[in-house]
């Protein structure tokens, strides 16, 4: 059976994340959620996403096809019914479509048509950005669980104090020395390469992915994880940082999301409680307004590309877009377009050619190439998002 996860109808809830990468490409927990679907599948998948995407992304078709709506996180009793499928049913839960079996999976198909097989359990789902903080906790245990079954760390430096041991799991190559890892109230986990320096603080849930380093003296509160090649330093709460994007040096960044390739600048701070500890609205593409998260801490969302200057300060509930810029002191408002320059005092629109130049210079620096591909993303993102840049 060929697996393909789709965007389906939340793709707009989950900008600005989605704008660079299909539903599927998100990190929560350790794994993203493609690589926790091939895990449980045993097999690789595709992905059914924007045209403009797919030539990242790209769909693989063959006859037989279930297509997964790649905001529904797999566990097992959802994978078996999934791998049961057969032509012309589809899977609902309540009145969300789950999965569906399709010979032609570019083609929209008339679900009215199909058999109907209802699950009464709703499975995880991320269905808004806010989810991919709130929920990382819920995530992380789940991947741990499921990477770690029937393995042994590997050896834990007697340099380290730790709390509840068994909770803690290294790869092979990941390195931590005298630091606290405290994992009684979630689990933590470094993969391959992954560095915890000297002088941490580490209170679980923590992913730690390939190649992620923790700097010296950091202060981390889980449930957190760090993409590949991620850098974290100083103060940092409940959040989620993508692979390739660096807080390097002391500040605060709490419930929060940040993309790949950012990178936050020296002394910056967010704010994720309102003052009147008033449930936080934050902005939302799906409905182009503030909507109400239901939540009382809720940080910073951070689109990928984009960059803060030293002592930057975000309010509760700041989404900031793709390839933005912000340097000028003060608040800026807590919705920025992307390809925005600027700050607290206004912006100006920051042209593609620019963004592109400093987008090579910091993804050389980490052996990755910015291509063609790349750019024609982004230029699209750049046109797409025009209608916001009314400053």
């Amino acid at each position: 059976m060929n697996y393909i996860l789709s965007d389906g109808s939340q793709r707009k809830a989950l900008l600005p994340f989605t704008f660079t990468r299909p539903v599927a490409e998100i990190r929560i927990g350790i794994l993203t959620i493609r690589e926790k679907w091939e895990k449980y599948l045993n097999t690789s998948v595709s992905f059914k996403t924007e045209d403009y995407l797919s030539e990242k992304y790209t769909l693989v078709e063959a006859t037989e096809n279930v297509i997964i709506i790649a905001s529904f996180l797999p566990n097992a009793e959802l994978v078996e019914s999934i791998t049961a499928l057969k032509q012309n049913e589809a899977i609902f839960i309540g009145d969300k479509l789950v999965a569906y079996f399709s010979s032609s999976p570019k083609e929209e198909v008339d679900l009215s048509e199909y058999e109907r097989i209802d699950l009464d359990k709703e499975p995880f789902t991320v269905d808004y950005t806010w989810d991919i903080f709130s929920k990382n906790g819920e995530a992380l245990q789940a991947d741990f669980d499921l990477i770690t079954q029937g393995r042994k760390s590997a050896p834990i430096s007697n340099t380290n104090k730790l709390i509840c041991p068994e909770n803690i799991f290294l790869e092979e190559g990941a390195v931590v020395e005298h630091s606290i890892l405290n994992a009684t109230e979630g689990p933590i986990y470094l993969d391959k390469g992954a560095e915890i320096w000297e002088g941490c603080m580490v209170r679980g849930a923590l992913a730690l992915c390939e190649k992620a380093v923790v700097k010296m003296g950091a202060k981390i509160y889980g449930p957190t994880t760090v993409g590949p090649h991620g850098k974290i330093c100083g103060e940092v709460s409940n959040s989620v940082i993508f692979g390739y994007s660096s807080k390097g040096h002391d500040g605060y960044l709490g419930n929060a999301v940040l993309g790949e390739w950012c990178n936050i600048g020296a002394d910056s701070n967010n704010s994720n409680l309102k003052n009147n500890y008033a449930k936080v609205r934050i902005w939302n593409y799906a409905t182009e307004k503030f909507d109400h998260t239901g939540l009382q801490f809720c940080g910073l969302m951070m689109g990928d590309h984009s960059k803060t200057a030293i002592n930057t300060m975000f309010n509760t509930g700041t989404v900031i877009g793709v390839n933005s810029n912000i340097y000028v002191p003060g608040f800026p408002r807590n919705f920025v377009p992307s390809f925005s320059w600027g700050g607290a005092s206004g912006f100006t629109e920051y042209l593609p050619k620019r963004a592109f130049e400093a987008a090579k210079v910091m993804m050389a620096r980490r052996g990755v190439e910015f291509d063609e591909k790349e750019a024609r993303i982004l230029e699209h993102v750049f046109e797409e998002t025009k209608k916001w840049r009314n400053y």
